[in-house]
């Protein structure tokens, strides 16, 4: 399966929950950066989505993004748990996100800054123990 076919365009973001709602599935919407995308930011997806019948990913451009946001949804768009990924495009992201009616968001920006010091840390401090000793 090409998962790309999981990327929607904001429109058809849009319009998701109420062809959801027909099927008689609630929709949960989690936003987040997602760069890098980490095992943790899978678990916290898998705890986002908890019993909701599809689960929809907004990703969120970071100040200095490592990936292009094309790439971050197409990684996020690979995991299973996920049903939908969209790039909110040009609109500020809290305007984008007030018009996908659902039964919850997630709003996992500062959760993921905390996930990328704690990667950074992580890879100095590895560094650091492999540089040569005088």
């Amino acid at each position: 399966m090409d998962t790309r076919t999981k990327i929607l365009t904001a429109e058809a973001a849009v319009e998701l929950p109420g062809r959801l709602a027909r099927e008689g599935r609630s929709l949960v919407v989690v936003s987040g950066y997602f760069d890098p995308l980490v095992a943790e930011h899978a678990r916290l997806l898998e705890q986002a989505r908890g019993d909701a019948g599809a689960l929809l990913v907004a990703i969120s451009k970071p100040e200095r993004p490592l990936l292009d946001a094309r790439a971050r949804a197409e990684l996020v768009a690979a995991l299973a748990v996920v049903d939908y990924v969209v790039l909110p495009g040009q609109e500020p992201a809290d305007e984008f996100l007030s018009r996908i009616p659902c039964a919850r968001l997630v709003r996992q920006e500062a959760e993921h800054d905390r996930i990328t010091r704690d990667l950074i840390a992580h890879v100095h401090r590895r560094q650091q123990s492999n540089e040569p000793r005088p």
